[in-house]
Formats: C-alpha cells, sequence, structure tokens
C-alpha cells in the first residue's frame, strides 16, 4: 500500500470519533486529493461519511501528503502563500478551516 493511501486510511478512521455535529447545516461534500490518494467526505449537520471518490464535490482539494498530515496532526494552519504558491490547491478554499472545525482541529 502507497505511504499516501496509508495517511488517508489513518485520517479517515478518526473522522468518526472527531466528528463535531452542527458545524455545517447543509450538506457538503469535500474531495481531497492527497498526494496519489482520493477521498471524499461528505458532511452534514449530523453526521459525516466517507463516500470514496465518486460524485460531485462543494470543495475539491489537491495537496501533498505531507502538507494533509501537517495539518491534520499538528495544527499547521495554511495561509495564503501556501494556496498562491500551489502547496494547496482548491476550488473553496473558504470551506476548509469549516471541514477542520467540524473535527474540532480548529
Amino acid at each position: 500500500m502507497h505511504e499516501d493511501q496509508k495517511l488517508v486510511e489513518a485520517i479517515t478512521e478518526e473522522m468518526g470519533a472527531l466528528f463535531c455535529k452542527g458545524v455545517f447545516t447543509d450538506r457538503t461534500v469535500f474531495r481531497f486529493n492527497v498526494g496519489e490518494s482520493s477521498i471524499t467526505v461528505a458532511i452534514s449537520a449530523e453526521s459525516c461519511e466517507v463516500e470514496g471518490v465518486a460524485g460531485e464535490a462543494g470543495c475539491s482539494c489537491r495537496t501533498s501528503a505531507e502538507m494533509f498530515s501537517k495539518i491534520w496532526y499538528d495544527g499547521y494552519r495554511p495561509g495564503i502563500m501556501d494556496f498562491l504558491g500551489g502547496a494547496i490547491k482548491s476550488d473553496a478554499p473558504l470551506l476548509l478551516p469549516q471541514f477542520l472545525r467540524a473535527f474540532g482541529k480548529l
């Protein structure tokens, strides 16, 4: 198994236990491309579901496994230069802090 996939699986295993209800009011779908791996997570007011990679996403984000790990485990908060420099690419970057808040990471 590729290291990127191991990281994605480890994080998705934690999501259920960390989920904070009520952060989102409407169902929002996030697609993360982390290195060579992809994951789709649907979040609503009451639940989060890992959905694989199919379907439409309200927010798509591409970054390295190293950056994703830094954000998730080390509390790193990306700045504008991370986006402008291409370390993180997202079509809805303003939703990303809310995603972190839904798992108590912000």
